[in-house]
């Protein structure tokens, strides 16, 4: 397991094999989790000074994470691609 904090398998324990399957035949889907956890890796990285960035950028990719995150949370409750 990573040691980056909000990894999808933290925020959504319950719903590992449904993020798996999901992933698999749902192109949104797979994609949104992609573009969360490239955003997750930047926040992390600027958070612990790895990559510094200005705190509105790091607020910024914040509101870009949990707008992911939302996302993700509709999928899994509603199990298809709406959009």
């Amino acid at each position: 397991m990573s040691n980056t904090p909000h990894e999808l398998a933290e925020e959504f324990p319950e719903a590992a094999a449904k993020i798996s399957e999901l992933k698999a035949t749902d192109a949104h889907f797979a994609k949104l989790i992609e573009q969360y956890h490239e955003v997750n890796r930047a926040v992390h990285r600027a958070e612990t000074r790895v990559e510094p960035v200005s705190e509105e950028a790091e607020a910024e990719m914040r509101r870009k994470r949990a707008h992911l995150k939302d996302h993700i949370a509709f999928h899994l409750a509603h199990g298809a691609s709406h959009g």
